[in-house]
């Protein structure tokens, strides 16, 4: 006959989510007896749980903690060895473990691998001889709360030492996650060898913690796992926070999870995960320090890949004003076609924080991806999900100047993974939990090097410039001519953010607002950060200028922001007598006249000599040179002040950043500036009224603010502050206030 065996567990913090539940349930449903320990009442425990005071076992009110993850599962590793000490026979599980079948073990030592060829020993299921003498040599290891423990790594055993040594010991709430979980039951395993003791892994691990988010994906994957020795099914609970990410807290139709739940009766809607799912919506989820300690700096486009971190988003924008990009990427690499379910309450927390929907842009389709400055993919790819997965959105949002945030788990392939694309540097070591680590990153993509013409585009192109026009490229550069009226040519030139992208969409620098005034065009293409340095760019203008181009039309303007702004300067000797409109363009990035430019290393080796090469000199020969900047911002206000020629026409906006041309749009007044300064109308006076419009303008708004706290001036802060939020809801500054 069957040895009759009895589970116990601990629970501390208030109602059961469906998972507990779910567990406590299936262990009376197969008809093995389950104790649940507790300190507090508990509302929602599953019929036929016998129920049993925690202070039977400890009678204690130092719940102790891990520290650094603010959990008692520190205590709930000691509560389980008193427990099993004290009620001989009777084998601890988890309250995130499930019965698959009921545990008859003979032997009182019930544990089990967790991994696959590996001799690290879980305790989420556990049995031990009451009197045995590894029961007895635990009890007396926990007794020591400032340990130097003989399992973790040498290096940090030393660091022990040296910090008792100085007096200042390091209590075990401050060790390593599972320093009394699997990490200790291991080492004793081994030290007392009993390794012919331990259950196989199909026992209670089948599915590994790397494996987890099986359950609540693929219920064939996870039933094709279980054998006949499988008793006790571990759930994870880092599921919980899965679910709690994507899930709303609710296991998907059709999932492992949702079987069991079906099977067992149990309600998730009744009590979803919110502990874990509610820390993703608040603000400090992660601390928005990180972005200090990474080093990022002014991004003005923030992507959350997987929709992970809501809260971080928030603070990027609040700081920087970011526009946000929601990737939609689903965790096995398919795209949805329609947002999923986590898009309209992601979008909801934004706009609830006062965020302009208008400002959000939701992709859930490979070709609607474009650059960012910043990406996360925290909690997401190379962590809970496959890295491979994630490719298409490296290559097609990250340029040289990105940086993305990103969790990597040990074992997962992502570092090797990302070798290819760029560099990462670790910011921190954590636990996640279950026994392993994640390095949380910042990674810097590789400089892109000079691509080869599409062919797909060169078709395109071909078709768009038709039987009177003509394109011609050389691999890495090209140029398309668009014939229109003579009475104005626009020569436009690539900028930073569209360099990369060669989707069918793709248009020259300018297309559409060009097309909409029917002037001819002339789009001057990269296939990279190249700032055009290359000679046979400089060789085709010199081509067109001596073959009489330029001459038949009445005017002709060189117009580009950033480095397309120093290219629209640098080229116009094409044709003297041109006009140029350049927005926050440098002049040159030779580093012996602008060695205080620190952006743009990709481009720094590049060769800035000849007639086309000082954008500042070159530009002379131009009738006028409308250069928009910001004063503020003191490299683009470097590179404007070396354009000393009397035909500089500088038009200032203060506060609006080096992507001014987003601003002035994001303002509504980018269109007509533009269009005056092309067809020679615009007047330095008319741009000024004009920027008036900034003073409803969110970002100047909190600029403005931010500078004057920033000078000690708190009455006159406090005075804006009051301005601004009468007339609107901007919330950094309102935040701001607060804090004064």
């Amino acid at each position: 006959m069957a040895r009759v065996r009895e589970v116990g567990t601990l629970w501390i913090g208030g109602g059961l989510s469906w998972m507990e539940q779910l567990c406590l349930k299936s262990f009376v449903d197969q008809g093995q007896r389950i104790t649940l320990f507790s300190y507090e009442d508990i509302p929602n425990v599953p019929d036929g749980v016998i129920r049993r005071d925690g202070r039977e076992i400890l009678d204690t009110d130092d719940f102790i903690k891990y520290e650094r993850k603010d959990s008692f599962a520190l205590f709930a590793d000691y509560f389980r060895i008193h427990m099993i000490a004290q009620n001989p026979g009777m084998i601890w599980v988890d309250t995130d473990v499930y019965c698959w079948r009921p545990m008859e073990y003979d032997s009182d030592y019930v544990f089990g691998y967790e991994l696959p060829g590996e001799k690290r020993v879980n305790n989420a299921v556990l049995g031990l001889p009451a009197e045995a003498g590894i029961t007895r040599a635990i009890l007396d290891f926990m007794e020591d709360r400032y340990p130097i423990p003989p399992f973790i790594r040498r290096s940090l055993q030393r660091d022990y030492r040296d910090a008792a040594a100085r007096g200042m010991p390091v209590h075990v709430s401050q060790q390593p996650w599972g320093v009394w979980g699997p990490m200790m039951i291991s080492h004793f395993v081994e030290t007392f060898g009993l390794h012919d003791k331990v259950q196989p892994l199909d026992a209670f691990y089948p599915v590994t913690f790397r494996e987890r988010t099986l359950m609540i994906r693929d219920a064939a994957r996870v039933e094709e796992k279980l054998t006949e020795r499988t008793t006790a099914l571990h759930l994870w609970a880092s599921n919980k926070r899965e679910l709690g990410l994507r899930f709303d807290g609710i296991p998907q139709a059709g999932s492992f999870l949702d079987k069991l739940l079906g099977k067992h009766g149990v309600r998730a809607e009744f009590a979803p995960i919110r502990g874990r799912a509610k820390l993703v919506f608040e603000e400090k989820a992660i601390d928005d320090a990180i972005f200090d300690k990474a080093g990022i700096s002014a991004p003005a486009s923030v992507a959350d890949l997987g929709g992970t971190q809501p809260g971080l988003v928030l603070a990027a924008h609040d700081r920087w004003d970011c526009d946000i990009t929601l990737i939609d990427l689903q965790p096995n690499g398919k795209w949805p076609g329609t947002p999923s379910d986590w898009v309209a309450s992601y979008r909801a927390y934004l706009a609830q924080k006062g965020v302009d929907p208008a400002r959000v842009q939701v992709v859930s389709r490979a070709e609607e991806l474009r650059p960012v400055d910043l990406l996360l993919n925290l909690s997401g790819f190379g962590d809970v999900n496959k890295v491979r997965h994630m490719k298409p959105v490296l290559l097609a949002t990250l340029h040289s100047d990105s940086r993305m945030l990103m969790d990597v788990r040990k074992g997962s392939g992502a570092f090797p993974f990302l070798r290819a694309f760029g560099t990462n540097a670790v910011l921190e070591e954590l636990s996640d939990g279950g026994g392993g680590t994640i390095s949380r990153i910042v990674f810097t993509p590789n400089p892109p090097e000079e691509t080869a013409t599409d062919p797909q585009w060169a078709t395109i192109a071909r078709d768009l410039a038709g039987k009177d026009g003509f394109y011609t490229d050389n691999g890495s550069h090209s140029f398309l001519y668009l014939p229109r009226a003579k009475d104005t040519l626009v020569v436009t030139f690539d900028n930073l953010d569209i360099a990369m992208n060669k989707r069918e969409t793709r248009r020259p620098w300018g297309f559409e607002f060009i097309e909409r005034q029917g002037w001819s065009m002339l789009g001057v293409m990269a296939g990279g950060w190249t700032w055009y340095r290359d000679p046979w760019v400089s060789d085709e203008f010199d081509r067109l200028a001596t073959g009489g181009f330029f001459r038949q039309f009445g005017r002709v303007v060189f117009y580009g922001a950033s480095m397309g702004g120093y290219a629209a300067c640098a080229f116009s000797p094409a044709h003297p007598g041109a006009d140029v409109v350049a927005i926050s363009p440098q002049s040159t990035l030779d580093r012996t006249l602008v060695p205080w430019e620190t952006r743009y290393k990709v481009a720094w080796n590049r060769d800035f000599s000849g007639k086309y090469g000082d954008a500042a000199q070159a530009s002379r020969s131009a009738r006028r040179v409308t250069l928009l900047y910001d004063p503020y911002e003191p490299l683009d206000a470097g590179h404007v002040k070396r354009f000393e020629a009397e035909n500089v026409l500088r038009l200032r906006a203060p506060l609006m950043g080096h992507r001014l041309g987003s601003s002035l749009h994001q303002m509504g007044i980018l269109g007509p500036t533009i269009l005056g300064a092309l067809d020679g109308s615009l007047r330095e006076a008319d741009f000024y009224a004009r920027l008036r419009a900034r003073r409803n303008f969110p970002r100047y708004q909190r600029e403005l603010f931010q500078r004057a706290l920033a000078r000690g001036h708190e009455t006159l802060a406090r005075r804006l502050g009051a301005w601004v939020l009468a007339r609107n809801d901007n919330r950094a500054v309102r935040l701001g206030l607060q804090k004064l």
